[in-house]
């Protein structure tokens, strides 16, 4: 199936190339809201055929456009009627359904729309159990009612259909019934219908999620006009370069589509991390994509802290893999965590949300000035810091380490790379646990550096200040000697639970240039290996390096290029003043963009670029996500070195030859708006 997809924040259909529907065992097709399938199938016949899609149009993230037939088009196609689907998302979920014939006479019509819910939990939707709740169908003279409810959980889905008919002196019939809906009548030559369809969205439960979520009758104007507010606020691009170009505003478009609500924002909009799967919060995938974001669309990042500041960790808590001071990895709202059959409500089982909520924190308020927040915060960076040196520290030696509390059904991995081989040795077996990879520890590092700052300037504590610059320094010394690879002349992906060295090559390494923890000694080595041919693949840096033993170019976290990971390399390397090897990842990832339509997909395969003229394809990839959305703005800001100072904003670009020249127009900062030009000179 060519899936189409729009949404508005976690709202979102996935449907086919005629607007329709159905269960899938692989995907999550259908209507979906917090965490819920609210509309499972959804397929329209006209006088008992399935149509033919002539075109679709999904140039808005909100809204699509499907020209329909009857009939295959084949030699002489001549078809009496023309059938056009406007598909909307917002609230609710609209669906304008206009029919227009052709013909020189009176035509009946008989129009079916097939309706049902399964209203399954998108966490169990590829590995489908079975309800525990029961589920009910109301039908009406004027809609349709569908409700499942399993205690006092209650989901419910109402639809509602009203048909014009300027050209019909009769009007067509509408009747429901537990299908669906049919509507029958005569059309007049040349006349046309129009059906405007509502599908609102309804959750109750004692732990309401929205006590309705209510459909909003017309969606269109304000998200048009939201969109169009978004893009003007963000810099204006000038350049040459028609893939950077498209990619750009490709990128602005896709971080607005994304943005919702959770209710621990305080009314603020974060971005949601991907498009299936992902359509929540993830502590890691906000603070990243919000730091990606800054120099565009610094709020963020101001909502992304508030969002996780308020259910920040406060207790000790097995089942969420909950600690004091720590911060969220996931909340989710489905039925599956309101029955606590799975943990996320929220989830703590991640080391790096933690000293990345105190980075993220330190680079809004040098963009911004925005010191208020700093100070409203203190107490939580407070605890995050605490979190660092307690609770993290496992083994007593100051590293950061992960196992996971919840045995049962806790992530096993509890860094970038979660999935279950996503840590290694080198020749391919799985260490124990616990685990200290090695970004974690550059985290760590940067994480005190900057709290040190913040202490200092805004928390009038500077013994704390002197105190997290002394644990950074003992850090860095301790790190460099116990994750560096004497023969291979890297770091290390990870400690083990002995202390040894779990010695795979691995994209990780790059994490640790933006850290800063790399001694500078070695910083020319460990460049070398991120452009090296092990690594990288031509289309970008490999997870995981060539030759590795459980290297694959089509592993999720085994030898895949991830966008977001290029970015925060290219931007270390620019830190370390390795200027055309940023460059050069650069320029590949968006050369990768042009081949998926400016749009970075979540990965994409790790393949050698000499094998094949275009990326590859990966084929669960979320898209569009967050920080792949984000990986044009952070490689953009990379390319013009942009970085505040003080009251200012310096540049000093290394842009690669392919781009000769950018102008990047009314970047907002605490210097008000800057404009700022650059030419190639590589």
């Amino acid at each position: 199936m060519t899936a189409v997809r729009i949404l508005d924040g976690n709202t979102f259909v996935v449907a086919d190339r005629c607007g329709d529907f159905e269960p899938s065992p692989t995907f999550p097709t259908g209507l979906l809201s917090w965490d819920t399938r609210f509309l499972s199938r959804w397929v329209l016949r006209v006088n008992d055929n399935r149509l033919y899609a002539l075109s679709v149009d999904d140039l808005e993230y909100f809204q699509a456009r499907f020209f329909l037939t009857p009939a295959n088009a084949t030699h002489g196609f001549d078809p009496e009627l023309s059938i056009i689907r406007q598909q909307t998302i917002s609230d609710c979920f609209e669906e304008q359904l206009t029919i227009v014939s052709h013909a020189d006479e009176p035509l009946d019509l008989h129009i079916r729309l097939d309706a049902a819910s399964d209203f399954a939990d998108i966490s169990t939707i590829s590995q489908p159990v079975e309800k525990k709740g029961t589920y009910q169908v109301q039908v009406h003279e004027e809609r349709l009612h569908l409700v499942y409810r399993r205690d006092d959980f209650q989901r419910e889905t109402v639809i509602h259909c009203a048909v014009q008919h300027p050209d019909c002196p009769v009007g067509p019939r509408t009747e429901f019934d537990e299908q669906g809906l049919t509507i029958t009548g005569r059309i007049t030559a040349r006349g046309t219908w129009i059906a405007n369809l509502n599908v609102a969205m309804l959750a109750r439960n004692g732990r309401t999620v929205r006590e309705s979520l209510r459909g909003i009758r017309n969606p269109r104007p304000r998200l048009a006009e939201d969109l169009h507010r978004w893009m003007t606020q963000a810099p204006k691009l000038e350049c040459e370069h028609p893939t950077l170009h498209a990619t750009y505003r490709r990128s602005l478009v896709d971080l607005a589509a994304l943005r919702y609500t959770p209710m621990v924002s305080g009314g603020l909009s974060v971005p949601a991390a991907g498009l299936p799967w992902s359509m929540t919060i993830f502590g890691r995938d906000s603070i990243l994509t919000s730091i990606q974001a800054l120099p565009f669309a610094s709020e963020l990042a101001a909502a992304t802290l508030y969002a996780l500041s308020i259910p920040q960790g406060c207790r000790l808590d097995d089942f969420r893999d909950e600690e004091p001071g720590k911060i969220l990895h996931e909340f989710r709202y489905g039925e599956s965590t309101a029955f606590e059959e799975h943990p996320q409500s929220p989830y703590y089982g991640a080391a790096d949300t933690t000293p990345l909520y105190l980075i993220l924190m330190d680079e809004y308020e040098r963009w911004t000035g925005d010191g208020d927040l700093v100070r409203r915060f203190e107490r939580e960076a407070r605890a995050a810091l605490h979190w660092i040196s307690t609770y993290a520290n496992l083994m007593g030696d100051n590293y950061i380490w992960y196992q996971r509390r919840n045995t049962r059904s806790g992530l096993k991995n509890q860094c970038w790379k979660d999935s279950w081989d996503g840590i290694s040795y080198s020749d391919g077996r799985l260490p124990g646990f616990p685990r200290a990879t090695c970004e974690l520890q550059g985290y760590a590092y940067d994480a005190r550096i900057r709290g040190a700052r913040l202490a200092r300037e805004f928390w009038n504590d500077p013994a704390l200040a002197d105190q997290l610059e002394k644990e950074a320094a003992d850090l860095k010394e301790r790190f460099n000697r116990d994750f560096w690879v004497e023969d291979g002349e890297y770091y290390a992906l990870a400690l083990d639970p002995d202390g040894g060295k779990v010695d795979a090559l691995s994209s990780n390494i790059g994490h640790l240039l933006w850290s800063g923890i790399v001694d500078s000694s070695r910083a020319d080595r460990i460049a070398q290996h991120l452009v090296g041919p092990r690594l990288f693949s031509g289309w970008g840096v490999r997870t995981l390096a060539e030759g590795e033993g459980r290297f694959n170019p089509l592993g999720y976290h085994i030898g895949t290029v991830w966008p977001f990971d290029n970015s925060f390399i290219a931007w270390g390397l620019r830190r370390y003043g390795f200027e055309e090897e940023a460059a050069r990842i650069a320029e590949s990832i968006i050369e990768a963009a042009g081949y998926f339509g400016g749009r970075l997909p979540e990965a994409f395969g790790g393949y050698d670029r000499k094998l094949t003229r275009y990326p590859v394809d990966y084929p669960t990839a979320c898209s569009p996500q967050a920080w792949s959305a984000g990986t044009p703005l952070l490689l953009l800001r990379t390319m013009l070195g942009l970085e505040p100072l003080g009251e200012h904003l310096i540049s000093d670009a290394a842009l690669p030859g392919s781009i000769s020249r950018i102008a990047l127009l009314d970047i907002p900062g605490r210097w008000g708006r800057i404009d700022v030009l650059a030419v190639s000179r590589l």
